[in-house]
């Protein structure tokens, strides 16, 4: 147990604005793994997001919107201290990353400091039990029901790729519990503003969820991804091992499988927006509706094929695409879209600035609150993402730019090659592009934080478990 000194440190009450009750309501929506297959980002045509879609008529939706890292707790810890993986060092899913970040500089404890009441439920750092920095509540989410692998599920998956449809209800689900405890606490009267950060473990994998989802999406109508063959012909040595065309891509070949794979994510994603809908509608439903902010997010993208590779854990655009979405009352216009780039260390100062708080001195990232106002609205900045020590993409609205460890680099234009499949790097006439881009590299790469013992590059997302057909038992979430 922290000590309690430390916590009302963080909550002095002398620290509360005497119009604190005038302050905007939060509802913060991090959602785990859904790249940019949502309706209204037009990525892919099989996807049904209708509740993601209405959240995004309901204010401005990003189109260019990245990751600062594109794996779970990298992104999460960056995002919510406001501090680059290349500050510091927490650059994988293996890592703590307390050493490199004080739990005072993360947003909900300097939300907390400054009058907020905070609740959190779900994965909001990595992992449902990690519950970094100060809440007022705190719910890690339940085990769910029973969750059996459905009679017509040949088995979880292709190696480390896990889908499966089960036998079980949506509220067996544990997301299911996470959002009916947020969906309370907006119900409850509270004397202060209030922040609820309501976590979604799904679409991570395994890709299990009643199978109702998957029917949304017959097998004989998948479509495929789009890729070429031979796509990484043109891509430097250290982006090959990156992509790791032998392990996931190439046993998913093998085994013919790859569009129930892509059905899976599919139906995991319309169980998600399910979710979201309902904190959507009890939003609608509050007496705060008018007075509260949304901000949707997701914690990085995947990538199911394209340029042979799996998962996130990459530097190209499926795995750091993302879903992000603000409404905020006064402020931004119902139905817009912006198309300047962004990256997630604009969310903590943004939030302050809503919020009508101080913005700390240790933010990194742009305040987008212009944008918000008017999405058209000039934006010099690209968005900047980082993948281990080391590895950086730059992507300005309409190129993407990534430099490796090792010097060797990616350069492509989304204009005329939105899939990536044309490596420029090598053109004498783009160095000035790439001289240009490469302004806004980090200057310097924090060493590496320690690693824990046995972290998985999945990590540990949750505690709901799969009863598999004679074969004991296996973690779902």
């Amino acid at each position: 147990m922290r000590p309690l000194l430390f916590w009302l440190c963080l909550c002095p009450m002398a620290l509360m604005s005497a119009d604190a009750s005038k302050k905007p309501n939060i509802l913060f929506i991090p959602i785990d793994d859904l790249n940019h297959w949502v309706g209204f980002l037009g990525r892919n045509a099989q996807t049904r997001t209708p509740n993601i879609d209405r959240l995004a008529k309901l204010g401005v939706g990003f189109t260019k919107a990245y990751c600062t890292a594109p794996s779970c707790n990298p992104s999460r810890a960056s995002l919510m201290s406001g501090l680059r993986p290349s500050s510091t060092g927490c650059y994988d899913n293996a890592q703590n990353w307390r050493p490199g970040i004080s739990e005072d500089k993360l947003l909900n404890s300097h939300l907390a400091k400054n009058g907020y009441a905070v609740y959190g439920a779900g994965k909001i750092y990595h992992g449902a039990g990690d519950r970094g920095g100060y809440f007022d509540d705190y719910y890690a989410g339940g085990k769910g029901g029973p969750l059996k692998l459905h009679p017509e599920a040949k088995d979880d998956g292709v190696g480390g790729i896990k889908f499966a449809p089960l036998v079980c209800k949506d509220e067996d689900m544990p997301d299911h519990s996470v959002v009916t405890w947020c969906i309370e606490k907006m119900s409850q009267k509270q004397e202060k503003p209030w922040f609820i950060a309501a976590g979604l473990v799904k679409p991570h994998m395994p890709w299990n969820v009643p199978k109702k989802w998957f029917d949304l999406f017959p097998l004989d109508q998948i479509q495929l991804p789009p890729h070429i063959e031979g796509d990484l012909a043109d891509v430097p040595p250290a982006g090959v091992k990156i992509a790791k065309p032998q392990g996931d891509h190439a046993a998913i070949l093998k085994s013919g499988r790859w569009k129930e794979a892509v059905q899976a994510y599919l139906a995991t994603i319309a169980y998600c927006d399910y979710e979201v809908g309902r904190l959507i509608d009890a939003w609608e439903k509050s007496p705060e509706r008018d007075n509260t902010i949304i901000c949707l997010w997701s914690d990085h993208g995947w990538s199911l094929g394209e340029k042979e590779h799996w998962r996130k854990f990459a530097l190209w655009e499926e795995p750091t695409r993302t879903v992000f979405i603000w409404r905020v009352p006064g402020v931004t216009t119902a139905g817009t879209l912006c198309q300047r780039p962004v990256d997630y260390a604009c969310i903590y100062p943004t939030v302050c600035t809503l919020a009508g708080i101080p913005l700390p001195s240790h933010l990194e990232g742009a305040d987008i609150t212009p944008l918000l106002r008017d999405p058209a609205a000039a934006w010099k900045l690209p968005a900047v993402t980082t993948w281990m020590k080391g590895n950086h993409a730059v992507r300005s609205e309409d190129w993407r730019y990534i430099r490796y460890a090792d010097g060797s680099e990616e350069l492509y234009q989304d204009s005329s090659d939105p899939f990536e499949y044309v490596n420029l790097a090598g053109k004498p006439e783009m160095a000035e592009k790439k001289a240009e881009m490469a302004k806004y590299l980090p200057k310097s790469d924090a060493a590496d934080l320690p690693h824990k013992s046995g972290g998985g590059e999945e990590g540990d997302d949750g505690a709901a478990k799969v009863i598999k057909k004679g074969k004991g038992k296996k973690k779902a979430e």
